[in-house]
């Protein structure tokens, strides 16, 4: 069974993604915790209801459209930060980044409470019954804390996921996720359960880019034949975005010239240049891009004049996870790190030759990829503000892309009103549906509709590019933090107080709790030989814990410290001691907590912490008791706490801060400081409101698109589905033209089915819509039969990996006879009926037929003997030309592997596999003097049939 249900970004012009993913057995998978530029909390609603059941989380992109709502969860849904969560190495550190920089930059990302101050009312859809009062925001330590309980996995590393405790078993589920291209740690996602093969693809790029890889669709990078892994699964979930719309650059090559034109068209006319992008993963591809461009401009004087920065409150974060994840970015930048170490290969020379003649030109080249020379990284406001005072020709790579909060809504404020100055839209930014859209749409609205007219500009290399004129009104609402009054301070408190309540009725699914009430039950099984009155007194007191903790603060039932026992040790605040004398049972010892190790399989988790050198752990003990106002020789308070943690490496990322900023002043750094001081106050405030001003602007800059997002197309689209060949087809992630567009391409392509919202029985191309619960389970009919003890004992099993595989061959008793009936729900089972006589049945009597489970039996001797003449034997696994490689080797054979996959095995024997799962074996013919060609032949097909489950009749 495989049940799906698009929760979000089905046939929406919303990109938040977030998927429900239903297979046999009750597994549930929650595939993207996807927000907009709204954060709107009613988004939420429908995945609320399923995080009680659900047995993990994948994460797809570190985006905000694909885990902008995750910190969100993890703090204010009950028991979603107990769900285990996969993703990619780089998807959870620049996921991290991403979020701290969202809410460290808008007072709108903490989002709103209801109007009512009922948690229950958030499904209201009209925006005024939504109060400005802000809900508690994740600190940087929770998001830090969050990301650090996500699982990493690596590309294509097979995992048995762990399911959540409430969860039902996975039954032997596997997890492999593959590179998607886009982003830095893009996945694709493919699931494996029984005969359920799934392959969730949702934002994928197949071409390569100077940073990100391409997807790994094909063998080996490239070529004609789609991996194995991915060939004809169950379900294919594919994203429809630009599923109508052909890319405007046939190459990368075209897109990156056309940026470089417009970038050199605004700051030849003394203009500045704004690029918004997101703060963690497009923004590497461009900066990198931007970065090779001005190391390249030593004769462009245009370039070499003008400054380039990149205004992101977590760009060195950003930049230093970059430079830790090179062996996830494409070959090229991986070469261009090894090269620069030194390694003797020709390339090496040419950099250091190109290295001599531009440091003969004055200009120098970055030793490593992502240690920006010529671009600076802008942090705080200040600095940000500075830097737009000035006239100087600038480029400014801002976070984030829909202009709404971020260094770029600063930066757009003030480029706008000159008509000098460019924007630069990187992402088709479709107009959304509600009253209040982005400043994205309204631009890319303006760009689309070319009013004012359009200004043709042209190149030194005569290629001709189109700038829009705007001439328009900019309407762009500023939301700022402000104090409650004493009416919305009470409305605060009674929602928190309501929240808390509903979370505490909760307390029995929680599974600490649970978990002492099962130690004080063990600890009555220990204490067994007490006497009776001593053991009626315990297990009253265990039923009262049960009882107060199922009830939890529903019914303010309240735990007596009686009833604790020395469980008060745990339970209670500032509870030190505890009189165990003429006690039995439990309350004798020191109770025991059980607490998992996190780890893999590889051993656990290492903590740095652990490691620091003895000067290092001195000073952040000196530090911490500075803080404190800790002296030497004080008593510390038993129920003292440490806030302000450490933040490791603070110092010097403002020293770094203050010298990648050549423009700034003396003072940058105590303004970093400054900065800092002001939005950890800011975040400390307390209970807060957004009160919104709208910003009227005369804008004037012209604008320009180049298609810098890194997403498939139509082209892309119509070439790789067919290839692929799914038995279902689910179109996701796209407006509705698009999702119609594209089912009606691969319908003329693959010939399938094609049905609307909601699905039918037989469809095998499906467009849900929000909410649509599509059934794509894999056609097949099972029935269950009873085998005899006769034909168990003829069972001979094989073992094929991790898989035991038998064949059976038998026949049902004579006594009954099967009739295939369908039920209700028009699903076929088997209905089997006792055969009546119909001389003795009566007249006016109905046929009772009566319902039994098959029984089947091993065959007699001369029909076994017939069929096992006729049936051929089968050959049931698979076996990777990779695997036969180490194993010809470690055997004592010579093997290597030639161009086109085929295998040579001691110079006389081809092994190719064939791409339906063949694998064929060509060498000398076995003669009856044998040989060393015919020796080697008959070893390597018994090597092969040694890994493979020979499957008789």
């Amino acid at each position: 069974m495989f049940q799906f249900t698009a929760l979000s970004g089905a046939q929406s012009t919303s990109r938040a993604s977030q998927s429900l993913l239903e297979l046999d057995g009750g597994v549930k998978i929650l595939v993207d915790v996807g927000w907009d530029s709204r954060f709107d909390t009613r988004q939420l609603a429908d995945l609320e209801k399923h995080v009680s059941t659900l047995s993990f989380i994948l994460l797809t992109h570190a985006t905000i459209s694909h885990l902008g709502a995750y910190a969100h969860c993890c703090k204010h849904i009950p028991f979603f930060s107990q769900v285990p969560v996969y993703a990619t190495v780089p998807v959870v550190d620049l996921g991290r980044t991403t979020l701290q920089d969202l809410y460290s930059s808008t007072p709108a990302a903490a989002t709103f409470i209801p109007a009512t101050a009922s948690p229950e009312d958030q499904t209201a859809t009209d925006d005024t019954t939504r109060s400005n009062i802000l809900i508690d925001a994740p600190t940087a330590q929770e998001i830090h804390e969050y990301f650090a309980a996500i699982t990493p996995l690596k590309y294509s590393q097979p995992t048995q996921p762990k399911p959540s405790y409430f969860s039902a078993p996975l039954e032997g589920l596997i997890l492999t996720a593959y590179n998607a291209g886009h982003t830095l740690g893009g996945t694709i996602w493919h699931i494996q359960q029984g005969m359920e093969s799934i392959v969730y693809a949702v934002d994928w790029h197949q071409a390569r880019e100077n940073v990100i890889a391409g997807a790994s669709w094909f063998a080996g990078g490239g070529g004609a034949e789609v991996s194995e892994v991915f060939r004809n699964p169950t379900a294919l979930i594919c994203s429809s975005v630009n599923g109508d719309k052909v890319a405007m650059s046939d190459s990368r090559k075209a897109r990156d010239e056309a940026l470089v034109r417009h970038i050199r068209s605004g700051l030849s006319h003394r203009g500045s240049v704004l690029i918004p992008v997101d703060s963690s993963a497009r923004v590497l591809e461009l900066s990198y891009f931007l970065e090779k461009v001005w190391q390249e401009s030593t004769g462009d004087e245009v370039l070499k004049n003008a400054k380039i920065y990149m205004a992101t409150k977590s760009g060195h974060a950003t930049l230093k996870h970059a430079k830790s994840l090179l062996e996830w970015m494409d070959d090229s930048v991986e070469r261009f790190e090894a090269d620069d170490e030194g390694n003797s290969k020709e390339a090496t020379a040419k950099s250091h030759k190109r290295s001599r003649s531009k440091q003969a030109n004055g200009t120098s080249k970055t030793s490593r990829p992502f240690d920006f020379r010529h671009i600076k990284i802008i942090e705080t406001q200040k600095r940000l503000d500075k830097i737009l005072s000035t006239d100087v020709p600038k480029v400014i790579i801002a976070s984030d892309l829909s202009l709404d909060w971020g260094h770029s809504r600063t930066a757009l404020e003030s480029i706008a009103p000159k008509p000098d100055n460019l924007v630069i839209l990187t992402e088709n930014s479709s107009p959304g549906s509600t009253k209040h859209s982005s400043t994205a749409s309204m631009l890319w609205r303006w760009h689309m509709e070319r009013l004012n007219g359009v200004a043709i500009e042209k190149s030194a290399d005569g290629h001709q590019f189109e700038q829009v004129h705007t001439g328009r009104e900019l309407i762009m609402r500023q939301p700022s933090r402000k104090p409650l009054d004493e009416n919305e301070l009470i409305r605060y408190q009674q929602y928190i107080a309501t929240r808390q309540q509903m979370k505490n009725s909760l307390i029995s699914a929680d599974g600490r709790q649970l978990a002492e009430v099962e130690e004080a039950m063990e600890g009555e099984d220990e204490s067994s030989d007490e006497s009776e009155d001593d053991e009626d007194q315990q297990q009253g007191r265990v039923l009262n814990i049960s009882a107060a903790l199922t009830q939890g603060n529903k019914n303010k039932v309240a735990i007596s410290d009686e009833d604790l026992g020395v469980s008060i040790l745990l339970r209670k605040k500032d509870v030190f001691d505890f009189d165990v004398r003429h006690k039995k049972g439990r309350n004798a010892v020191f109770p025991y907590t059980h607490s998992r190790r996190r780890g893999d399989e590889f051993g656990d988790f290492i903590k740095p912490e652990e490691f620091l050198r003895e000067e290092e752990r001195e000073a952040q003990e000196a530090m911490l008791d500075e803080k404190n106002n800790f002296t030497l020789g004080q008593k510390r308070k038993w129920a003292e706490e440490k806030k302000q943690p450490i933040r490791a490496g603070k110092k010097q990322k403002q020293e770094n801060s203050s010298v990648a900023d050549g423009d700034s002043s003396d003072d940058s750094e105590s303004d970093h400081e400054q900065e800092a001081a002001d939005l950890q106050t800011e975040n400390q405030e307390g209970p807060a409101k957004v009160v919104y001003e709208e910003n009227r602007i005369d804008f004037q800059a012209k604008l320009a698109f180049v298609d810098f997002a890194g997403l498939h197309d139509q082209r892309s689209l119509q070439m790789l589905i067919p290839l692929i060949n799914p038995k279902k087809l689910i179109l996701i992630g796209g407006s509705a033209s698009e999702t119609a567009a594209l089912a009606k391409d691969c319908k003329d392509l693959l010939g399938m089915k094609v049905v609307g919202p909601g699905g039918q029985s037989g469809a095998e191309i499906y467009s849900p819509q929000i909410g649509d619960v599509i059934d794509a389970s894999v056609d097949t009919n099972a029935w269950t039969v009873k085998l005899t003890r006769d034909l168990v004992k003829r069972l001979q099993w094989q073992n094929v990996k991790q898989l035991s595989i038998v064949t059976v061959t038998g026949q049902l008793r004579n006594d009954i006879k099967q009739n295939v009936i369908a039920d209700e729900n028009n699903a076929k089972k088997m209905k089997l009926t006792h055969v009546t006589n119909p001389a003795n049945q009566k007249e006016g009597t109905e046929d009772v037929s009566i319902e039994t489970q098959p029984v089947l039996d091993a065959l007699s001797a001369n029909i076994a003997a017939s069929i096992r003449a006729v049936n051929q034997p089968i050959h049931v696994g698979d076996l990777k030309i990779r695997q036969l490689l180490n194993l010809f080797n470690q055997s004592g054979h010579s093997a290597v592997l030639m161009m086109g996959g085929t295998l040579i095995v001691d110079g006389t024997v081809a092994v190719r596999k064939l791409p339906n799962g063949q694998v064929v074996v060509e060498g000398p013919p076995v003669r009856a003097t044998g040989g060393a060609g015919a020796d080697s032949f008959s070893a390597v097909k018994r090597m092969i049939y040694d890994g493979l489950a020979v499957v008789a009749g």
